[in-house]
């Protein structure tokens, strides 16, 4: 069984237990995604085409990891101008491994690998800080306000009483 997916612009055939490299989707690796724009479903010789019956059609995958492309180099050069441009670009991919294809509407179980235990150690981290944070706004008097300046002198008025 596989099927065809459209994700970042792109379409994909996939099967169980493919590696595929797309473009980013937020996640860390261990994470679960779902992919609901399924554009074709083949199960041995039948193959679903119907728009209603891809809809509920849900592949399954596993972030394995972040990654960046090769970098590619767009270099410009105008002749007898003593112009060129040299500019680089290395696309941020997201490496996943399709783990099933859901069919009958069925919704694949969504958890969360590394992501679950990073956000209680940020949590332990930002405490301290802001524990200090709220106990330096206590202690801070309060400041005073900027005293005001005095109005310009006009010259005219001084040249003429001179």
């Amino acid at each position: 069984m596989f099927a065809v997916i459209k994700t970042g612009g792109k379409q994909f055939r996939v099967a169980a237990n493919d590696k595929i490299t797309v473009a980013k989707i937020e996640g860390n690796p261990g994470d679960t995604v779902a992919f609901g724009s399924v554009l074709m479903l083949t199960e041995g010789e039948k193959t679903t085409l119907d728009v209603k019956a891809l809809s509920e059609i849900t592949v399954a995958g596993e972030i394995v990891e972040q990654a960046r492309g090769e970098k590619v180099i767009a270099f410009k050069k105008r002749r007898r101008q003593n112009s060129k441009r040299k500019r680089g670009f290395r696309a941020e991919l997201t490496v996943i491994r399709i783990t099933d294809i859901l069919t009958g509407g069925k919704q694949p179980e969504m958890k969360k690998g590394d992501a679950a235990a990073a956000p209680v150690a940020a949590k332990a981290k930002a405490a301290p800080k802001a524990a200090k944070a709220e106990a330096g706004e206590e202690a801070a008097a309060p400041k005073k306000a900027a005293a005001k300046k005095a109005p310009a002198k006009k010259a005219k008025d001084e040249a003429s009483e001179a």
